[in-house]
Order: structure tokens, then sequence, then C-alpha cells
């Protein structure tokens, strides 16, 4: 007899927050958990509802991917257009104009003037890992640099490439080898351009030959290691020794990119060419898509059939992206992001000059990705991991989405949609300041 049941859940009474909860811990495995027991019915711009109707400002935007906003009209009317034409064919058996128009877009928005390609496949993780196929490709050799505290997915060659530990590597080892990571320039830690720069230069003496290093692989703003901006002397730093050794420079800006950093690509604010670019979350406006583009000599060093999937470019996903395109283009949406940083970034500076043995370093200064670092006694080297997971809770019990992120577990991140209203970034800012202040008050 089937165990497959009807749900009935609908036809009764619904289901409350905390209840679905159970219901979930039941029935999807601890390792995907969730960081608020908050379960989403509805969702516009930068407002959330869940199932028990209560509304939220939303400043997590999905980790960075509705940069143009929860459902758009234009992103939305795109999708559906497509959908009533088909949704699937698969990119390398029956392609589709979306596709090409979408390559060619990226390659036109990719910063430097060489000519670029691209490919398309689904996720941030499988977009890294396809940057490291194709710098093997082209170099023939083997090894990968990386740096501590970077975030480059949950497959297990992105992992290898992670400066996390926990939660992403912890119990899944053992990784891919030949991958080394140095120490990224953190000014606020006491890590200064020179200090990696140097310890790069040690590592081709100590542990791989620069003869032998296919790509370094860096993100122009740490993510999920605390949204720590790269200095541009450091990118430009990485772009000569890349230059001078034949070394592939690989820019992860799955979170940075899409007009999140006030840029389109937040590497040009270092004003670099990275040879390859990955990006996903905001490219989709809330569709999974990801691409990899890059310079097309690089690019064509796989044989035919060497890169793709089945899911590889979605053509429901190419619709979207063009229309996200349009979208940042045409609502200004570049202006947008610096203007909501300095709005934050003043706010949070308030903030900070109260409670200087609290907020250690707020970080501003790549358009909407904002952080604050919170430290005990005003020492970096105390973190306080416990108030920001205080505050992710705080926060939500009072209508406010936020997300902690950082090596320590000490940092708040801040990633509004980038068409947030003046009036939800203000109530935003106001729930936050009192979150703060009730827990820091105790």
């Amino acid at each position: 007899m089937s165990r497959l049941h009807r749900d009935t859940s609908a036809d009764a009474m619904p289901l409350r927050n905390e209840q679905w909860q159970l219901r979930k811990e039941q029935a999807i495995a601890r390792g995907q958990g969730n960081s608020l027991p908050i379960y989403i019915d509805r969702a516009r711009n930068a407002e959330v509802w869940d199932i028990e109707g209560n509304r939220y400002v939303d400043f997590a935007a999905g980790i960075a991917v509705c940069n143009t906003g929860h459902v758009h009209p234009r992103v939305k009317e795109a999708m559906v257009e497509q959908i009533e034409r088909f949704t699937h064919s698969c990119v390398m058996v029956t392609p589709y104009a979306s596709a090409v128009r979408l390559a060619e877009k990226l390659g036109q928005l990719a910063p430097g003037d060489r000519s670029k390609k691209a490919i398309f496949v689904t996720t941030g993780a499988e977009a890294v890992e396809n940057t490291v196929k194709i710098a093997r490709a082209h170099t023939g050799r083997r090894g990968i640099i990386a740096f501590h505290g970077g975030f480059h997915g949950r497959t297990l060659l992105a992992m290898g490439l992670t400066g996390k530990v926990e939660p992403y590597k912890n119990l899944f080892g053992p990784f891919p080898g030949d991958v080394f990571h140095i120490p990224f320039p953190i000014a606020y830690h006491g890590i200064s351009v020179n200090d990696s720069l140097k310890a790069l230069r040690m590592l081709f003496k100590v542990d791989i030959p620069v003869a032998d290093v296919a790509a370094i692989i860096v993100e122009p703003v740490q993510g999920e290691g605390g949204f720590y901006p790269a200095p541009p002397e450091f990118l430009r730093g990485l772009r000569q020794i890349c230059d001078d050794h034949g070394i592939v420079l690989i820019a992860d800006e799955v979170q940075s990119g899409f007009a999140r950093s006030g840029r389109f690509f937040c590497s040009e604010y270092a004003d670099i060419e990275p040879d390859i670019v990955a990006v996903a979350k905001g490219l989709g406006g809330g569709f999974p898509i990801a691409a990899v583009v890059g310079i097309a000599e690089i690019m064509d060093a796989p044989l035919v059939g060497g890169l793709g999937g089945t899911y590889a470019g979605s053509p429901v996903g190419c619709e979207a992206a063009l229309a996200v395109i349009d979208v940042i283009v045409e609502e200004n949406l570049l202006a947008a992001a610096n203007r909501i940083g300095v709005r934050m970034g003043e706010k949070l500076r308030e903030m900070q000059s109260l409670h200087p043995e609290i907020i250690g370093e707020v970080r501003s200064e790549r358009g909407a990705m904002v952080a604050v670092e919170l430290v005990q006694n005003g020492n970096p080297e105390q973190p306080d991991p416990g108030l920001a997971k205080g505050l992710v809770a705080e926060a939500a019990k009072r209508g406010l989405l936020i997300l902690s992120c950082g090596i320590r577990g000490n940092v708040i991140r801040f990633l509004p949609a980038l068409t947030i209203p003046d009036s939800h970034l203000e109530e935003g800012l106001t729930i936050f300041e009192d979150a703060f202040e009730h827990l820091v008050g105790k």
C-alpha cells in the first residue's frame, strides 16, 4: 500500500510558523537549517509577509538575490511570457535567442575592453567550479589560490576554495588537492595589503611553484566571510602578479555583482579586468541562473561539450536576467545602491559613536553591501557572536530581516533591495536600532 497521503493541512485551520518548523525538522535534513522559523507567504519589493500575516522589512533580499526587489513587475512579466512559450529545451540541445542575447549583454557589462564570452549554469557554486575548470584548461596548470574567509559555495571543490570551516567544511573532507589559502587583507584585523601579497610570494617558495598555479580566485568584497572589501591596491597587485606569471585572475562576484556594490561589478572599483568573473544571485532577480563570463580566448579553452548542464541557462532565467539588466539601467539602481550605502553608513556610525566598545567597525564603502562588526570592549580580537545571533532574532521579532556572517560569526550584514523606498529603509534602520538598544541595554 502506498505511504503517500494527501496533504489536508490547507483544509483545516492554517498552521502557524512554529508548527511548520516542527514539520520541517521531521522532513528536511538538519544540515539544511534555517536562521529564522518564519515561513513566507508573499513578498513585494522590500516587504515580506509570513503565513501568520506578520509583515517584515527585508534587509536580506534572499542573500543578495532580489537586488531588484521581490517580484519586480518587469522581471515577473518577462518570466511569465517565457513560461507561456516553453520552460525547457536544454541550451546544449536546442538553444534559444535569449541565451545568446544575455551572453552578449554580460560580455558588454563585464569589466575591461577585451572580447568576452560567457557560459550559463544554475548556481553560484557551479559557476565557481567552472571558472576553475576553464582556468586549468587554459593554463594546463593545477594550482588554485584562494583566501582566508572567502566563501565560494557548498559543492566539494567550492568548499575546498572556501576559507571558513564552520559550518561549511566541517565533516565533509577530504577536499580536492592543489588548493592553497593565504590571508585576505583586513586592516581592522591588522592584515595589510603588503602582508597578503608577501604571503602570496612566500607561497610560491614553500608550497607550489608559480609556474604550476592556474588561477587566483578572490571576492572583491568577502561575503559570508564578513563583508570586508578588497582594497583596490590589493586587487591591482593581484592583477600584476597574474600578468607577470600567466595566472588567471578569477573574480567571484556572485554576491557583489549586479549593482549591489554601486557598480555593475565590484571589480570596477579597482579599475582592473579580471580574466574570468563568476556571477549568480542578483543576476536572475529571484530565479536560479548563474554564469561565467571572461576573456574569449580563455573561455574557449575547454573542448566542445566540456562545459554545461541540463538546466544550464534556463530560458526562464535568461529572460529574467535580461529584464534585471534593463531594470538596473532604467531605474538607475547603481546610484540607488550608493545612496542606500551612504544612508545606512550614517545611521550605523551614529550608533557606533554611542557604543564604540560594541560596534567595532562599520563597513559601507561598497554601495548597498553594508555591515557592522560586533566586539567586546572595543577589541577586534574579542568578537561577540552571541550579540549578532541575538540581533537577528530580536530584529525579526520586531519586523526586520537581517543576516549574520563572518568567520567569527560577529558581523551583521545588510542587503536591502536596491529598489527599497526611503520610508522602508528608515523603518528598517529604526527597528535595528531599537533591537540593538534593547539587547545592549540589558
